[in-house]
């Protein structure tokens, strides 16, 4: 839900200044709305009447995802809570509360598919495109962390085989971590075969030339 909050003062940016204090925003930030210019009246004394303003926050990309999520989880009868951090562009949001497995799902598709949605619903009808990330208890970061000794320890494989080995279906961003971990490797290469959703990376030899991708 958005702030929104209605001020007094001597003039109308007196008026919006006391209301963006109170908020805790800037003026970008918010929607201003005059009720009344106010009026300095008879010498400026007689008959003055101050200023009133409604200052209320902007609909942001943060609200947007909030009211998404949280409908989501109202509907799965989870309780879960939201915390935000933004920086330019990118909004991550982590989820904690109970049952995380639940939103987790197997191989992170259910975190997936909630970050994939959050960011078409936060980004459609928008000029700017915001990068969504959604997490809970860190299981971005320790994906990661078992992809990279994945690709090493097949990496190893395919050398003391000499045999290719496909990994199991992943999406885009697993997909690269793979290809990143291996790119430096000049004993091997990685390609990617197949269609999404079953798009797989292959490990091989270092032998031939072909799009990672």
């Amino acid at each position: 839900m958005r702030n929104s909050i209605e001020k007094v003062g001597k003039t109308v940016e007196d008026a919006v200044s006391a209301a963006l204090i109170e908020l805790n925003l800037t003026k970008e930030q918010v929607e201003i709305q005059v009720i009344d210019e106010g009026s300095k009246g008879l010498f400026g004394i007689i008959g003055s009447k101050d200023a009133r303003v409604v200052v209320t926050e902007k609909i942001t990309a943060r609200h947007r995802a909030a009211e998404f999520l949280n409908e989501i989880f109202d509907k799965m009868a989870l309780e879960v809570a939201l915390d935000f951090a933004e920086k330019g562009n990118d909004l991550k949001i982590n989820l904690s509360g109970d049952d995380m497995g639940i939103l987790i799902g197997r191989r992170g598709e259910t975190l997936d598919s909630l970050q994939y949605l959050t960011s078409l619903v936060i980004n459609k009808g928008e000029e700017e495109y915001v990068k969504v990330s959604v997490d809970t208890e860190n299981y971005r970061k320790k994906r990661e962390e078992t992809l990279i000794r994945l690709a090493n320890k097949l990496a190893d494989r395919v050398l003391k085989y000499r045999r290719n080995v496909t990994l199991e279906p992943m999406n885009p961003y697993e997909r690269r971590i793979i290809h990143s971990t291996l790119q430096n490797n000049k004993m091997v290469t990685t390609y990617s075969v197949g269609e999404e959703p079953n798009r797989k990376v292959v490990i091989a030899i270092n032998n031939r030339r072909r799009s990672r991708y």
